[in-house]
């Protein structure tokens, strides 16, 4: 990049194209169709800078996903509904943010089943479908119900544990997954069967299922995810992207999320 401090890590911004996921990385004003990059020579290089994905603030340590330890503490962002929605307090005009909660959950929500090596329940709303599916590298997924607020979908979702995961395990998920539109409309009988009367009334009466696809050359035996903060340089071929991962030919993996904050130099082809 231009400058020796290089610029903030951000987690890469998604789209589908005729399902396919095509994948942006933003690095300062400059943005980068990280899908042309699949098979080229691709080095990320650590500065040693790091810097709230909130307030901007230069820090010496990120907290979550790239948080000053004030941010990761008290923003919205970071509040308790956010891994557990069924505690959210935005339709009361509650919660750490009341305007950020109003705009953010105190709206459409979906509840969704994917399939990212095994049939996973997930709560998101509704203007991040696909995106959420993306960011979760799911081979499949179905929309299962719709809610006027947050908290609601995350009791459907608590209903739902018991029979479904909610977490990702993202070993399975970087493997060459099948498509498990099946799966997902049988799970989604099991759902109908097992909802409480009350939360009926929100279940999503079509069943549409979505396949998506990556930008995936290789899927490396074995895969081993590595941070900056233990490895500063990694780089070499890049064979793949899914979820929110970048994939090299020597296994190693690198969860662009998980190292918000943190400034990089992007070089490509070794220039």
């Amino acid at each position: 990049m231009s400058t020796p401090e290089g610029s903030p890590l951000r987690k890469m911004s998604t789209s589908l194209v005729e399902g396919t996921a095509h994948y942006v990385l933003r690095l300062g004003a400059a943005a980068f169709g990280m899908n042309e990059l699949v098979g080229r020579q691709v080095t990320l290089k650590a500065t040693g800078v790091l810097s709230c994905v909130r307030c901007e603030r230069r820090v010496k340590k990120l907290f979550g996903q790239g948080f000053c330890y004030p941010c990761f503490q008290n923003a919205p962002e970071n509040s308790e509904c956010i891994v557990r929605p069924e505690l959210c307090r935005a339709h009361l005009g509650e919660g750490r943010d009341p305007a950020w909660e109003q705009e953010h959950h105190h709206a459409e929500h979906v509840v969704y089943l994917s399939f990212t090596g095994q049939v996973k329940v997930g709560v998101t709303r509704s203007t991040q479908v696909p995106t959420r599916w993306i960011d979760q590298g799911a081979s499949t997924a179905l929309v299962i119900a719709r809610t006027p607020y947050r908290q609601l979908a995350g009791a459907i979702e608590v209903a739902l544990k018991e029979r479904f995961a909610d977490r990702t395990n993202w070993r399975h998920m970087l493997g060459a997954l099948p498509f498990a539109d099946q799966a997902l409309l049988v799970a989604r009988e099991e759902v109908l069967a097992s909802l409480p009367e009350a939360l009926r009334t929100y279940v999503e009466p079509a069943a549409t299922t979505q396949q998506l696809r990556y930008p995936v050359l290789e899927h490396p035996p074995k895969v081993t995810s590595v941070s900056f903060e233990k490895m500063p340089v990694v780089g070499g071929t890049m064979v793949g992207i899914k979820g929110q991962y970048l994939v090299w030919r020597d296994g190693r993996v690198l969860n662009v999320r998980n190292q918000s904050g943190v400034h990089v130099e992007l070089i490509i082809d070794g220039d």
